[in-house]
């Protein structure tokens, strides 16, 4: 008796407990669990499938690579940036933003589906072996790159300083693949250079966003604001820079400016809006600046570009920027994977989205190449954010018309601009930037101002 008095007790605790979850769950959950019939639904019908191509499919499958590309096509019906990383394109992500690396030190793309050299980094096994820009890559120590994803060429050409890799390429003007046998070596990323065009005339080239871009901009300023001549203009060069991390492009921004805001983040939710501003500098730059940009200049070149047109710091040359104005955030899964998803658009100081927009320059210039090439041969249109499929508009459910136009026009029309795989990567040159017209123009302006503020003067 005393047993079944015990069990009986305890049965009708057990029953109260579930009664009293079932009240308070039913109130606290029914958004929940309307919100998440669909979602359960949905999950139930990639389970059955799943199942199915399991059991029936003509050939054996790989679940787990089977998942992982379903994973990916539903992130990249989101947005073009948005991605589902496997822990090597992880691990390789979180290697881009730091400043050295194991490898052969060459830049590549893929220009048409094939794996492409934009620019050997000077000083590397690359560049001493004689690897060229516009060498295609058809093979990695032997295996095919067709198909290969850029990250999996990245990581295999990357590797412990001192290991050999061979590298097989196609060069224009050859017949036969030429092989080039090279030695890791430990690779370091510049992302800034710096240039006298003439005395009091500075050129700085930024190629990327990295950890230690902000430094070593800042360590060539300094260089040239100490020259035995006072520096009287800049020309910031952010051509074909992708971008990379927004704290760096909002601290180079605070180089330039002493106060305003640099740039806003728009997202869904409130942790995800954000304003950042200029704070006060120690050192007063006060001389003028030309910004150069181009359809290759996105993202954290965009901050920056819309930051010192809006605050009337630089005037901005080239042609119309990328138009990536979304903010990507990583976050780590289990395994080693990462997942890497848009969380807010860009604002530039006068509140325009630089989504699908772009900087527009104030002037308008093309860039002309001298050299020999067939004007015809090997360019590619540069596709824009606004020509991915699946991009976000500049503004949730609307488009932002606001663009200003630039200065220069040719003949009224917008023309679709034209790539040329020019190195940004390799060694300044005086003489090719001096047969670059867009820095030519740049430096025209800077000196043009400087006899007209001479002239005022007087």
């Amino acid at each position: 008796m005393i047993i079944k008095k015990k069990q009986s007790v305890k049965l009708w605790i057990l029953v109260a407990v579930i009664v009293m979850f079932w009240i308070v769950g039913t109130g606290f959950y029914r958004d929940l669990s309307a919100n998440s019939a669909e979602t359960y639904k949905g999950l139930k019908l990639f389970s059955d499938v799943i199942e199915l191509v399991e059991k029936n499919y003509v050939d054996p499958v790989d679940t787990k690579k089977l998942m992982q590309k379903a994973i990916q096509g539903m992130v990249h019906s989101l947005d073009p940036h948005s991605s589902l990383l496997p822990p090597e394109a992880f691990e390789e992500l979180q290697i881009d933003t730091h400043g050295e690396f194991g490898g052969i030190g060459i830049v590549i793309t893929m220009q048409k589906g094939i794996l492409t050299v934009i620019s050997p980094i000077e000083g590397t096994p690359a560049y001493k072996a004689g690897m060229k820009a516009g060498d295609k890559i058809i093979k990695v120590d032997g295996k095919t790159t067709r198909d290969m994803m850029l990250w999996e060429a990245v990581k295999k050409m990357r590797g412990p300083k001192g290991i050999i890799v061979v590298i097989t390429i196609m060069r224009e003007g050859s017949s036969e693949p030429i092989d080039f046998k090279l030695v890791r070596d430990i690779i370091p990323m510049e992302s800034v250079k710096s240039f006298v065009l003439k005395p009091g005339y500075g050129y700085i080239r930024i190629t990327n966003f990295r950890d230690n871009t902000t430094n070593d901009l800042a360590d060539a300023l300094k260089e040239l604001e100490s020259s035995d001549i006072s520096l009287k203009g800049l020309v910031l060069d952010l051509r074909d820079n992708p971008g990379g991390l927004l704290n760096q492009s909002i601290d180079v921004s605070d180089l330039f400016l002493e106060k305003g805001i640099i740039v806003s983040i728009k997202g869904r939710l409130k942790r995800h809006t954000k304003i950042f501003r200029a704070h006060p500098d120690e050192i007063k730059r006060n001389y003028p600046i030309v910004l150069l940009i181009n359809g290759g200049s996105a993202s954290a070149s965009e901050i920056v570009a819309g930051a010192l047109q809006d605050h009337k710091r630089a005037l901005v040359l080239g042609t119309t920027s990328f138009g990536k104005g979304s903010v990507q955030t990583v976050e780590a899964l289990r395994d080693g994977y990462g997942l890497k998803f848009t969380i807010a658009r860009y604002y530039t100081p006068s509140g325009q989205s630089i989504q699908a927009q772009g900087i527009v320059p104030d002037i308008e210039v093309r860039q002309k190449f001298t050299d020999m090439e067939d004007p015809d041969e090997g360019e590619d249109v540069l596709f824009k954010e606004k020509d991915l499929k699946n991009h976000l508009d500049a503004e949730p459910d609307k488009i932002n018309n606001s663009k200003r136009e630039p200065i220069d026009k040719e003949n009224g029309k917008k023309k679709p601009e034209i790539h040329h795989q020019r190195s940004m990567h390799g060694p300044l040159d005086i003489e090719e930037l001096r047969s670059d017209n867009q820095v030519m123009r740049a430096l025209d302006i800077l000196t043009g101002y400087e006899i007209l503020k001479g002239a005022g003067g007087r």
